[in-house]
């Protein structure tokens, strides 16, 4: 359900929760207090003696009380193709998601390479009043991989790091000087690491599989030759860098290695790339069309390994919402990506109830951790903060359907699976941004 977004917060008694911060690892039942826009007070012994006249009650009946998800990979396509997305839609999808605080790509039109770009992004997200949208900024004007934006100017308006979306930055000299030019202001160069003369004209793994069906492939060599030069540039740099939508087994450990070494490095990934492999794709299914494309079984068990040791630091929807003239044609020509706003937190958490992670496993990579890259003030319960929270139920099961998707695009290659974990109530800055309706 949408909730009116000039509603403003008073107090409000969140009752009978099981509490989750996966910062400090605290699980426990307990009452938390939201007063306005921030957290006043949590634990539980709050509330004991019940709650005080004037403050509204939510019962949580036993749900899970967790602080906002944090989605640092999102395309919102406004400005230049709002028929595929807008913020608006997006920001309603992330609410129902769980997602209180998401980073867009600068792969709009106009390209998000200067200041004003970052300003429209903000004045947006200020008027559409739902969760907290911020921006990427382009490392190079107009994403041609040649001459770098104006880092300090940018990160100075408010863009969170530097990245150009979908494309690499492949030319090694600019990308050394754009680690070295962001070092300057302590900036994140967000890579897209997939060597694209190697990629080039690919539209699956490159293997048995694409093979049979007859389809270009792109090596999992192209991504981990791209991590390990840019590993380099960063050893020679001292610049920070991160590594998104890791797919293969090679790139992770590359960057463990990295991690080893002191290098200031970090990756992601997506919940396809660990719930999904490349016979995903079956007859020429073109919602499995990712960038990178879905790997081997090896390569998401990898991904999960990854997760579980902390080398993989943010797990990302990697949010690209295409519409139906984009991905009903042939698998070869049609555009690369799915939505997973709505999607994030249960494909998640399925690795929770396989046995395989534990639920501050899942949930550190889609809290705080992100927040901590990206310098944000959100991710953890904690007095003063903001009062960004997710009320989910981890144990729900529901079906994935096309026709309940909030975003404007259906773009998703899980429709009809049945899956656990379902959000209840999402609140940003002591609103409540959704609730769900049954």
């Amino acid at each position: 359900m949408s909730i009116p977004p000039e509603k403003q917060p008073g107090r409000v008694a969140y009752i009978n929760a099981r509490l989750l911060d996966p910062a400090t690892r605290l699980d426990q039942p307990g009452a938390l207090l939201t007063d306005g826009e921030t957290i006043a007070d949590f634990g539980p012994s709050l509330f004991e003696a019940g709650v005080p006249d004037g403050i509204q009650i939510v019962d949580c009946h036993g749900a899970c009380l967790a602080p906002g998800l944090v989605d640092m990979r999102v395309q919102l396509r406004e400005p230049g193709e709002e028929h595929k997305e807008t913020i608006e839609t997006s920001s309603r999808a992330a609410a129902a998601g769980g997602v209180t605080a998401m980073v867009c790509l600068p792969n709009t039109e106009p390209v998000i390479d200067d200041v004003s770009g970052v300003e429209f992004i903000a004045r947006r997200a200020r008027e559409v009043k739902l969760v907290k949208v911020y921006c990427h900024a382009a490392v190079t004007q107009g994403l041609a991989g040649e001459q770098l934006c104006e880092i300090g100017l940018l990160k100075e308006a408010g863009a969170l790091a530097f990245t150009d979306g979908l494309q690499s930055v492949a030319d090694a000299q600019v990308m050394r000087r754009a680690l070295s030019y962001a070092r300057t202001f302590d900036a994140l160069i967000i890579q897209h690491p997939e060597e694209p003369s190697l990629a080039s004209g690919g539209a699956m793994n490159e293997g048995e599989i694409a093979t049979r069906l007859g389809l270009p492939g792109i090596p999992r060599a192209a991504e981990v030759i791209m991590v390990e030069r840019d590993l380099r540039l960063v050893e020679l740099t001292g610049g920070r860098y991160h590594a998104a939508h890791l797919s293969t087994a090679e790139a992770v450990d590359a960057v463990r290695r990295a991690k080893a070494k002191g290098l200031r490095v970090s990756c992601d990934t997506a919940p396809p790339y660990f719930t999904l492999d490349e016979t995903a794709v079956g007859d020429y299914r073109t919602f499995a069309k990712l960038s990178p494309p879905l790997r081997t079984r090896a390569d998401c068990a990898a991904i999960i390994a990854g997760i579980a040791d902390g080398t993989i630091d943010a797990i990302a929807s990697d949010h690209a919402p295409h519409d139906q003239d984009s991905k009903r044609q042939p698998f070869a020509q049609a555009a690369s990506g799915i939505i997973g706003l709505e999607t994030l937190l249960p494909l998640s958490l399925a690795l929770c109830h396989q046995g395989r992670l534990g639920l501050f496993d899942i949930l550190a990579p889609l809290t705080y951790k992100p927040a901590d890259l990206l310098g944000l003030g959100a991710g953890r319960l904690r007095k003063g903060a903001p009062a960004d929270l997710v009320l989910f139920d981890p144990n729900r099961s529901w079906t994935i359907q096309e026709s309940k998707f909030r975003s404007k695009s259906k773009n998703s290659p899980f429709a009809e699976r049945e899956t656990k974990g379902w959000v209840l109530r999402t609140v940003v800055d002591g609103r409540p941004v959704f609730i769900a309706e049954d």
